[in-house]
């Protein structure tokens, strides 16, 4: 393949001072708090994970100069932001962005932001009627659309949408998720703006009765991808009673999940998706611990890793991807054990692994 593979990583922006975080956690409060609490659930098992720079400010501009610097240097392309309307730490209906500031006043302020690009990744947990998804997708034209180093894909400005069924949901129905999408590309041209790439994670397009690829053609998405493997290769499904996952034998399950969901997306390209890890326990204080409710990943090295992405990126060769692009879990989720800034235990292993593949 003659044109270079897309490197995308989905960044969590739960790492700094939030209003909604401080009217329900107190002033100061980010998740970095839970994740110095975690604690080793067996022999081997590294946490708490400990930050080799610190346990910075997301909201920090000169932080986050800092990231994009290590980021664009070791492969990495896009920052895909985990973006949030209506949902937060008070559990306001309509109380807008939230967890907003890493990417306004962090991303976008930094100086050297053009060395990257980025994009939304709508991550709707929660339902929206007609009424708030016309006002955030207001928000996200006046605020977003139009940066000069907003990602595009085929000519269109990349927006992801996590849960689809979950918009389905709120708006009442998919013609009435199909009216409201027809009305947010509409916006984007009236706004003399590029077209729009639509995208789903796959996994918020279950819905009973539609097939993947029927949903895709009827909303007229432009691509797909995934958040994260723990959505299809469910570790307790794949090796019953084995607590915790090697990841070395959940990696092996990979590249039939990207051949089954390349197949299921029809007419579009699907975007196969590596995950660094998964290991949610700092978010989960009791004890003891339930792994069948929270399945745990251990074992997954830096040269695992690597395999993985060696993996995916002949995949996307083999299969003429277009355009290729990888998705990665994940810049920054350390309470879920997905994260490739640099810790205390590895260093800078992960991204060197990423430059190995991809530069």
């Amino acid at each position: 393949m003659s044109k270079k593979c897309e490197v995308a990583v989905f960044y969590f922006p739960q790492w700094h001072e939030d209003p909604q975080n401080n009217a329900v956690h107190g002033k100061g409060w980010s998740e970095w708090e839970s994740l110095k609490k975690a604690e080793p659930l067996f022999p081997g098992h590294e946490q708490p994970k400990a930050p080799m720079w610190g346990y910075q400010d997301a909201a920090d501009p000169r932080i986050i100069e800092q990231h994009i610097d290590v980021a664009a240097d070791h492969g990495i392309d896009i920052f895909l932001y985990d973006w949030y309307w209506d949902w937060g730490a008070t559990g306001q209906s309509n109380a807008g962005p939230y967890l907003q500031r890493p990417l306004e006043e962090g991303f976008l302020k930094a100086a050297n932001r053009d060395r990257l690009k980025f994009a939304l990744m709508w991550a709707n947990h929660n339902t929206v009627d007609r009424a708030r998804f016309d006002a955030m997708t207001d928000y996200i034209v006046e605020h977003y659309l139009h940066e000069r180093n907003h990602w595009m894909v085929k000519g269109g400005l990349f927006f992801s949408i996590y849960e689809l069924n979950t918009l389905i949901k709120g708006l009442g129905g998919i013609d009435e998720t199909r009216d409201a999408l027809a009305s947010f590309r509409a916006k984007v041209k009236a706004a003399g703006l590029p077209p729009l790439h639509l995208n789903g994670i796959e996994w918020g397009l279950r819905v009973d009765g539609h097939t993947l690829p029927g949903l895709i053609d009827y909303f007229g998405l432009d691509s797909a991808t995934s958040y994260v493997w723990i959505h299809n290769l469910y570790p307790q499904a794949l090796f019953p009673g084995q607590f915790p996952v090697k990841y070395e034998e959940w990696m092996q399950h990979a590249p039939a999940l990207w051949e089954d969901l390349t197949k299921r997306c029809g007419a579009v390209p699907y975007f196969p998706n590596v995950t660094m890890g998964w290991d949610m326990s700092p978010r989960v204080p009791d004890r003891p611990y339930d792994f069948n409710r929270y399945p745990l990943i251990s074992e997954n090295t830096p040269d695992l890793f690597e395999q993985s992405l060696r993996h995916a990126k002949r995949f996307v060769e083999e299969h003429d991807t277009a355009p290729p692009v990888i998705t990665l879990y994940a810049w920054n989720e350390w309470t879920e054990g997905g994260y490739l800034e640099p810790d205390t235990t590895h260093g800078m292993a992960y991204l060197n692994a990423i430059r190995r593949v991809f530069q």
